[in-house]
């Protein structure tokens, strides 16, 4: 087997299941198929000899080094909140006994590492087994005949994330636009199955086939064709004759269509690709209105024994992308609205739950967005499931920026580009393959090449490349700040169709966005750009809320098929020392006024089975600054009444003016003759009815602090390293946020949980935010919240066990 990412000493073929796919353990006299969870009882060491020697295998008493006890997702070093200097590098060890039991002897056992950054060398036993290059992308790893049974085993893996120019993105830290950050970051399983078995769609590493492959052939006359190839080995030395059923169920559990393969001979240490056929009646169409997921089942056979089966969820949508016609899903012609997306947290790093992924999914979606760019690299596949579930389309994107490297490189990245879209083929979310480096200087014989891997993974009509060069690639996405000035691209007539994959950002650092901001024209120039804290005051929040409205209504004059704002959260660079602040949301997820534009040009219809739309409105002034006498709302309703103290300012209509004219809805400017203190009320009304409110008061004296948690929709988990975000804000007696407070708050818990980051930790805009990491132990924790003058506060958080439903 030939494997640019792995180097081994000859093992077969290796198992895993990826993204929603889901292995249910069988067992029986001759028959187990298993995916259980690898991630508990590791340890782990950093800054220590490198070498490799007995004392990484044996727990040696006389040996100095102390083992941290840990569980995974892990990072190797918990970073500041602000990366000043540059993040932690360099090696670290992770190592974990284990114990196969006797009857697993004649199995196919495996090691699967959703991601590991970025080098990684594995060891079993004292034996090398194995080293895997790149940080973003799987690994499994086949133990069966390296492993003891009914005896301890040790895996070690000897793990590196330093500088690597042939290890894409290959660029140096310093100089990076993004942080790799280190450790075993995602998730770890031990994969047992029989000697007959469906292949890991990465480590079968085959052209268009490995694992399951479920694609929409046509859908015509309310009848969907579906096709399923399903890659079937036989590490066993003997022959046998295998067979596969499937059955697609709807999201009641009843089946909706069934098939078979035909039967196929294998030969040992050979494998065979199996295709089966289903058709659907009236089909649900996955879209990001209605994102319908149907459940795929697949069992394999042998000799009329199930021998491996799979379940996974699946979507059946068909879209397209034209010059012409811009993007249409399922017929229906729709804009895409979207954002970027880097996958770190304040502290850990990438070392996020699956959960945390959810949250960050939720908030994409309710910020209004129907896209996002997962820039610049695969990120989570519980992040892709996340998006299949919120109707969220995706640009997945291979590791890459501003960086081309040499002749090994190239062949690591089309590895990458083959191994991103074998692991993620099956998502119905992921609309576009971004098989080129970000803003780098590729060869025309590399991109022709990337875009081939991808048309030959997915051989059918309904795959997409995009890249950042105007050549090659089947969509141009460009960033806004690519061409001088920025309306060329409302003038682009070539026939391809064009997204703009970032805006709103460096054009305006760069002071070079090509717009009239005359209302703005005496604010200097740090306050004119994109890039502002929570903490930098309201009038800087409201200048990036419109650097964001002006650059998306001036995209939708042109022919673009939608466009990806520069970004949603907050995020640590290499080559800064500070945060790279232009995210609708800080690192803590806290939205800043620009998160509330967005929100507004959702559509004003409720849709009960998803986080967003339905009427919303938000006044962007915190209402206690005699100089901010005019009021912005945001909403999407047709008119917004305001109230100042019980009286009436007005009951206006949209804005007209020349950041609104593409807008589908646009703001409401209230201009006050004078500032009076107390309670600012906006309605919105949509055909004249009354459908929602909200209000703001000017903040009195600081009296107290109130405690919150963010889970959106994901309770806090024990037993999985989840995390969650607790908000101690300081308040007056009525509870309205002090928005210029930044005291220090110190936080203290009770119960199995750890607080992560500085403590006590400074309010911004008021509130001090905290990351809470639950233990292994379900229950309740309780956390408190002090500072200096005010009133404590206490909330308590109900931790859930890793297999009970939210509540």
């Amino acid at each position: 087997m030939h494997n640019r990412n792995i180097k081994s000493g000859g093992f077969a073929s290796l198992i895993l299941i990826t993204g929603l796919c889901v292995i249910t353990a069988v067992k029986c006299q001759n028959r187990v198929t298993a995916r259980t969870s690898f991630n508990s009882d590791w340890e782990f060491v950093r800054d220590a000899d490198t070498t490799i020697g007995e004392w990484l295998f044996t727990r040696d008493d006389n040996v100095s080094l102390t083992w941290e006890k840990v569980n995974l997702p892990h990072t190797a070093y918990i970073e500041s909140l602000v990366i000043t200097g540059q993040q932690w590098q360099g090696y670290c060890f992770y190592r974990k006994f284990f114990t196969i039991p006797p009857e697993y002897g004649n199995k196919h056992i495996a090691i699967y590492f959703e991601a590991a950054m970025q080098v990684a060398e594995v060891y079993l036993n004292g034996e090398y087994v194995t080293t895997h290059t790149g940080g973003y992308l799987p690994f499994c790893i086949d133990i069966s005949d390296k492993m003891l049974t009914g005896a301890q085993n040790c895996i070690v893996v000897r793990l590196n994330n330093l500088d690597n120019p042939v290890v894409p993105p290959g660029k140096p830290l310093t100089d990076l636009d993004f942080c790799y950050y280190s450790g075993i970051y995602r998730n770890v399983y031990l994969i047992v199955k029989n000697k007959i078995n469906i292949t890991d769609p990465v480590a079968a590493n085959k052209v268009a086939a490995g694992g399951i492959h479920f694609a929409c052939e046509k859908i015509y006359n309310d009848t969907a064709d579906l096709v399923i190839r399903v890659d079937i080995r036989n590490d066993d030395i003997k022959p046998s004759r295998v067979i596969a059923l499937m059955a697609l169920k709807d999201d009641h559990g009843h089946t909706v269509a069934m098939g078979k393969t035909s039967s196929q001979r294998i030969k040992g240490s050979q494998s065979v690709v199996l295709t089966g056929k289903l058709q659907v009646f009236n089909p649900h169409l996955w879209s990001p209105d209605n994102p319908y997921l149907y459940t795929l089942s697949v069992k394999v056979f042998n000799n009329r024994k199930e021998v491996d089966s799979e379940n996974m969820r699946v979507g059946i949508r068909t879209f397209s992308f034209s010059a012409s016609d811009g993007f249409v899903m399922n017929g229906v012609r729709t804009k895409i609205r979207g954002t970027n997306r880097h996958q770190e947290y304040p502290y850990i790093g990438n070392a996020l739950s699956d959960n945390a992924q959810c949250r960050d999914a939720r908030k994409i979606r309710e910020a209004g967005f129907n896209f996002v760019r997962l820039s610049h690299y695969p990120q989570s596949p519980a992040f892709l499931d996340a998006c299949d579930e919120l109707g969220i389309l995706v640009m997945n994107s291979i590791p890459g920026w501003q960086f081309f490297g040499n002749e090994e490189f190239q062949i690591n990245s089309l590895q990458d580009i083959r191994d991103m879209v074998r692991r993620d083929r099956n998502h119905p979310c992921i609309i576009l393959w971004e098989a080129s480096l970000n803003e780098s200087g590729m060869s025309r014989s590399f991109m022709e090449q990337a875009h081939r891997a991808v048309k030959e993974e997915l051989p059918y009509s309904e795959n997409y490349t995009c890249g950042w060069r105007d050549e090659v690639y089947d969509l141009f996405i460009p960033a806004r700040q690519h061409a001088r000035p920025p309306d060329y691209w409302n003038k682009y007539d070539k026939d391809k169709p064009v997204l703009i994959a970032e805006y709103g950002d460096w054009e305006y650092y760069a002071q070079n966005a090509g717009f009239n901001q005359k209302e703005f024209a005496d604010l200097k120039k740090e306050e004119r750009n994109s890039r502002q804290l929570r903490g930098f005051g309201q009038v800087r929040l409201a200048q990036q809320a419109l650097n964001y409205q002006e650059a998306h209504n001036d995209n939708l004059k042109g022919p673009a098929v939608g466009d990806a704002n520069w970004l949603m959260f907050d995020y640590n660079r290499g080559y800064a020392p500070d945060i790279e602040s232009s995210g609708i949301m800080d690192l803590f997820r806290l939205p800043k006024f620009a998160f509330y534009f967005y929100r507004s040009q959702g559509d004003p219809v409720i849709n009960p089975s998803l986080p967003h739309g339905g009427p919303m409105i938000f006044i962007a002034n915190y209402w206690n600054d005699s100089a901010c006498h005019k009021v912005k709302v945001y909403s999407n309703c047709d008119e917004v009444e305001l109230i100042l103290n019980g009286k009436a300012v007005g009951r206006q209509l949209p804005d007209t003016d020349m950041y609104s004219t593409n807008l589908p809805h646009p703001p409401f400017t209230f201009a006050l003759p004078a500032f009076e203190p107390g309670i600012l009320k906006a309605t919105g009304y949509l055909n004249g009815k009354k459908v929602v409110e909200t209000e703001r008061n000017t903040p009195g004296e600081p009296a107290e602090i109130r405690l919150n948690v963010d889970t959106s929709g994901k309770q806090l988990t024990a037993g999985c390293n989840d995390a969650v975000f607790v908000y101690a804000s300081v308040v007056d007696r009525q509870g309205t946020v002090i928005p210029n407070d930044s005291r220090p708050v110190i936080f203290t818990i009770e119960g199995d949980a750890e607080l992560i980051g500085s403590n006590p930790k400074k309010a911004e805009a008021g509130i001090a935010a905290m990351l809470l990491k639950a233990g292994v132990t379900p229950g309740v924790v309780l956390i408190h919240a002090a500072a200096d003058g005010l009133k404590p506060g206490s909330l308590e958080i109900k931790v859930k066990h890793n297999n009970s439903p939210d509540e």
